[in-house]
């Protein structure tokens, strides 16, 4: 990573705008707040997407049973897209990819409540997954791209504002349900929205991004060092969807809280999570990313280890702050160390490696309930910690 920024360089600087891929100082921020935005909306989706979970049950009748496989759903289309999703963005451009995936995202969220029954609800969610999974790798490649041309850490602080659009989606959508919006018309709101939003920031993107001759452009079958990074972040995404999907459970059922203050658990995950990762980036300019990867692991599994142990409710809700901070900076890393395996582009790494990270969010959240009902929540949260400890273990591998 080069140590001058074209951030810290004059107007008048070697930066030259006509380049595409040397973009001007102007343009390159221009870029950078596009990329922010994407992440930001991209947030606001999956936050308000999980907020309305309950309405898609509520809607179509759905038991435990079905609404489990509305979410695999969502889930397989995410990863079967992954598989062409590098092949795609070569062949179209990464802006009209793009803005493809992103009006594909927002129709198949709008139609969601408005289809007859469960058989037609079941392919809108396939192609809900693929849109997103699509829309991800794109934003993460073109983010890779600015972190590379720009000499500088920008990679935390886009994930972070992702944290933030999360937090802002799920709040929006509360209140508008606590002020009786109908669900239908609140994931129509947000379609249209994300659209536009997403179509308004890629007209700032960069034209181009540098690529070597020989560059894998297709989907890359993980081997040698992109599969190492890929367990990692399969390691790292399984903490994350494990945190996401059951902290709030653990403190109702595990330590007594009423609902109303376990909900505080997940806030303090994911607003530390978000804190961290806007700080991150500084950080990631002054160490060695494996001795951060190291540092967050550790503190992770070893915050996670103890709140489980003490089993106080205030203990864990310090603990899940810093299981959040600690776990904040891998995917960011591991995301920009995959595009720094020779020999394949930067989309077809980036969704090489998500396409086992993502099975981290498939396979650790039911994983939990099924040791949960042999054993107990308390010893099924216990994963968590395992995965940070292999994060940990890992993080030498990354180069």
């Amino acid at each position: 990573m080069s140590a001058v920024s074209p951030l810290d360089l004059p107007a008048a600087g070697p930066v030259v705008a006509a380049d595409p891929l040397h973009p001007g100082i102007a343009r390159f921020r221009r870029a950078l707040w596009a990329s922010r935005l994407h992440f930001l909306v991209l947030g606001m989706m999956g936050g308000a997407w999980g907020v309305h979970i309950p309405s898609v049950k509520a809607r179509y009748g759905l038991g435990e049973a079905a609404l489990s496989l509305v979410l695999f759903a969502a889930a397989s289309g995410a990863v079967l897209s992954l598989l062409f999703a590098g092949r795609l963005i070569g062949r179209l451009g990464l802006r009209p990819a793009l803005v493809l995936s992103a009006a594909l995202m927002a129709a198949m969220l709008a139609l969601t409540l408005h289809w007859p029954g469960l058989p037609w609800l079941l392919p809108t969610m396939v192609a809900f997954g693929a849109a997103m999974s699509l829309y991800d790798v794109a934003i993460n490649t073109e983010g890779t791209a600015l972190e590379s041309l720009g000499g500088r850490a920008v990679m935390g602080g886009l994930h972070g504002m992702f944290s933030l659009g999360g937090m802002a989606g799920a709040a929006l959508a509360a209140v508008l349900l606590r002020a009786e919006v109908g669900a239908a018309l609140q994931l129509g709101a947000v379609a249209v929205a994300v659209a536009l939003l997403a179509a308004l920031a890629a007209r700032q993107m960069l034209e181009a991004h540098p690529q070597e001759d020989g560059e894998q452009a297709h989907f890359a079958w993980p081997h040698g060092l992109l599969l190492v990074i890929g367990l990692l972040i399969f390691a790292g995404m399984t903490a994350e969807g494990v945190m996401y999907d059951w902290c709030v459970l653990y403190l109702k059922q595990e330590l007594g809280m009423a609902q109303a203050q376990a909900g505080m658990g997940f806030a303090a995950f994911s607003a530390a999570m978000a804190l961290a990762r806007f700080g991150g980036d500084a950080l990631r300019q002054r160490f060695a990313e494996r001795r951060l990867v190291v540092v967050g692991a550790s503190l992770a599994a070893v915050a996670m280890a103890a709140l489980l142990l003490v089993g106080h409710p205030l203990l864990a809700l310090v603990g899940y702050v810093l299981v959040g901070a600690g776990l904040a900076l891998v995917v960011p890393i591991l995301y920009n160390a995959a595009t720094k395996v020779p020999g394949v582009s930067r989309p077809a790494a980036i969704a090489s490696v998500s396409s086992i990270g993502y099975a981290g969010f498939l396979i650790g959240p039911p994983l939990i309930g099924s040791v949960a009902q042999v054993w107990s929540l308390t010893a099924a949260m216990s994963l968590v910690a395992v995965a940070a400890a292999v994060l940990a273990l890992g993080a030498r591998r990354i180069p």
